[in-house]
């Protein structure tokens, strides 16, 4: 089991080059794939605040996503939201970023990202992650 970080979900879906071939196989490899519902919310975010323009709405987006591969939507909870909150704030000051790392920590399963600041959260040992360069 893993769970993709926004940027990844879009790497994939675009096929972007950015996406190493590593990461890659570890996400055609993985029987189970989760994207957080944080995600749905950060791209609503960055269309409506014109930092990131898609061909379709980011509803339809996430829906081609989950009709046409095997990523599926994981929704946050009480406990998620909680242990995002009680993160550091020198760790990361993004609220999507802590809830999806929260997710991961939650299911117990890596974070697949390119995000420096997560990466080097779970180096030191608070989190499982792939690096979605490699």
């Amino acid at each position: 089991m893993i769970l993709l970080d926004t940027h990844v979900l879009l790497w994939l879906v675009d096929g972007d080059r950015r996406l190493g071939a590593g990461a890659r196989e570890i996400i055609e490899e993985t029987p189970a794939i989760f994207f957080s519902a944080m995600s749905a919310w950060e791209l609503a975010m960055l269309v409506c605040g014109d930092k990131l323009a898609l061909e379709m709405t980011p509803a339809a987006l996430l829906r081609y996503v989950v009709d046409n591969s095997r990523a599926r939507e994981i929704a946050v909870d009480t406990d998620m939201a909680l242990d995002a909150g009680g993160m550091p704030r020198a760790i990361h000051g993004d609220p999507c970023d802590r809830i999806i790392m929260a997710t991961a920590r939650a299911l117990g399963c890596p974070l697949v990202t390119a995000d420096r600041k997560i990466l080097a959260y779970a180096a030191a040992g608070h989190l499982k992650a792939i690096d979605a360069r490699i």
